[in-house]
């Protein structure tokens, strides 16, 4: 985004920045592409979890397999239109590092989430329309299945399974002091890009991605600790992040809580093949995790850390008994 020109820009702005230009979009791709397809009782995946703690990895390596279909950079900007945008694809381009400066490339036929632009709607819309949607992503990729990685579908989890009821939910986790070292990280590196750049702040708002930046908003309240450029800030709101989370999905039988540091364990990859349906075994590849945690330096409250380490260690043994 940061290399976009004018036209591409204000093209964002335009739809991205409407919502009813986008629910405009989602009524023409009906009219001409919507065809009786039965997806309710399919299997899909949905991906969510507190950033920072694998949620792209797993999508991106879900999608490799091909069995799945997914938004993806080539229906920017009219995400809402997934088959209307095929008339706008330019030529791929070389794969590039996004913007988190993370190591994490992609191209326009790479997958990411961008089904926020539909989600972010009242429930009653989402309730009515979920399934024409996500019919027209499937009929634009040619497959039955869904995927999608939505850090906020957390908060939509019983919506989206009275919707879709043998969809299953993969909840991402992380070492929590690591989580918010990289929370903190990204904070920072984020608002200086958006006070740089103003489109890169719209556009993350947009997308409703304010875990991080100048737009940051919490994901609960805070207590204790209010300075977002405190390592204690993010720590806090990991720990309310996770004891909601177990609390409400730990015995969901569609839910299912995936560790960070366990993904390059071969036997644990296996399993979440075989959670995901995916027959193809051939591909087990374990490269396409490389664990980024890394020594801390930083001082932080002790209290809040042995909590949330606590907590860390009742969802990884609840993770590796339920898979």
């Amino acid at each position: 985004m940061r290399n976009y020109n004018y036209i591409q820009r204000l093209l964002h702005d335009l739809i991205l920045g409407n919502r009813y230009v986008n629910r405009s979009l989602l009524e023409i791709e009906k009219l001409i592409f919507l065809k009786q397809k039965n997806i309710k009782d399919n299997y899909h995946l949905f991906i969510t979890g507190l950033p920072r703690s694998g949620t792209t990895i797993l999508l991106n390596y879900f999608y490799s397999f091909g069995e799945f279909a997914s938004l993806k950079y080539s229906n920017m900007p009219f995400v809402m239109a997934p088959n209307i945008s095929k008339f706008f694809y330019g030529r791929n381009l070389p794969k590039k590092e996004r913007l988190h400066s993370d190591g994490i490339t992609f191209d326009l036929s790479s997958p990411e989430a961008f089904d926020e632009i539909f989600f972010k709607n009242q429930d009653n819309y989402v309730k009515n329309e979920c399934l024409n949607y996500l019919k027209l992503v499937l009929i634009s990729e040619k497959k039955n299945k869904y995927l999608s990685k939505n850090n906020l579908n957390f908060k939509r989890i019983n919506l989206i399974k009275s919707i879709l009821p043998n969809s299953i939910f993969f909840l991402t986790i992380r070492e929590p002091l690591q989580q918010s070292y990289s929370l903190l990280n990204q904070h920072i590196h984020f608002s200086k890009l958006q006070k740089k750049d103003a489109f890169i702040l719209r556009y993350m708002n947009y997308l409703n991605h304010k875990e991080f930046g100048l737009s940051h908003k919490p994901w609960f309240e805070p207590v204790k600790f209010q300075n977002t450029n405190s390592i204690n800030y993010w720590l806090e709101q990991w720990s309310f992040f996770y004891d909601y989370v177990f609390k409400e999905f730990s015995e969901n039988p569609n839910c299912k809580f995936i560790v960070y540091e366990k993904l390059s364990k071969l036997e644990y990859l296996k399993k979440l093949l075989k959670l995901g349906k995916i027959n193809n075994t051939k591909k087990l590849d374990q490269d396409f995790f490389t664990n980024s945690n890394k020594k801390i330096s930083l001082s932080y409250d002790k209290d809040i850390y042995e909590r949330a380490l606590n907590k860390y260690k009742r969802i990884e043994d609840k993770s590796i008994s339920s898979l």
